[in-house]
């Protein structure tokens, strides 16, 4: 059998959103569900949520798991509840309709700005070097280098008829 560290990512996406039980190398073991795996070093993130209290999260090292069980299956239900726990209110408040809204007015804005633009499933790549994900505010823009992102983030900022309040700058 095939250790936990050497299976494709393709696998470990199969846990995703689901109760597991992750037994690492000491025999220990700990519950939740799986909010993703690091591609790089098949770390395991579990999410747990209890009534009235605040979610813990918790990170087993990819090198430490030695088996991973499904407990329970994932629904749409748990899938919202597990991304409440990492998205901001703003995002979770938007439909998707005025998501995808929001995201072809920043998209059609940058272009007409002659920055060039690519969709990669909901999130806008701007010039390989800065990314924008939900919900397409100054402070959803992402990238390493200050320059482009503060050139970006004053574009989003003067997109006409467009209410942005500010945001954090993720980097």
């Amino acid at each position: 059998m095939l250790q936990w560290s050497s299976r494709s990512p393709r696998h470990w996406h199969e846990f995703v959103n689901h109760e597991v039980c992750v037994t690492a190398g000491d025999q220990q073991r700990f519950e939740g569900r799986v909010f993703t795996v690091d591609p790089v070093s098949a770390s395991v993130v579990l999410v747990s949520v209890q009534e009235n209290e605040c979610p813990s999260v918790r990170v087993i090292l990819g090198h430490a798991v030695t088996d991973v069980q499904i407990l329970r299956r994932g629904t749409e239900e748990t899938e919202r509840q597990m991304k409440s726990v990492f998205l901001p209110d703003r995002a979770q408040s938007l439909s998707a309709e005025e998501l995808k809204s929001r995201r072809e007015s920043v998209r059609l804005w940058l272009e007409k700005n002659r920055v060039p633009v690519t969709e990669d499933g909901e999130v806008l790549c701007v010039a390989n070097a800065l990314t924008i994900s939900a919900p397409y505010r100054p402070g959803d823009c992402s990238s390493a280098n200050e320059i482009i992102l503060s050139r970006i983030q004053s574009l989003v900022e003067s997109i006409p008829g467009a209410e942005q309040p500010s945001g954090q700058t993720h980097q």
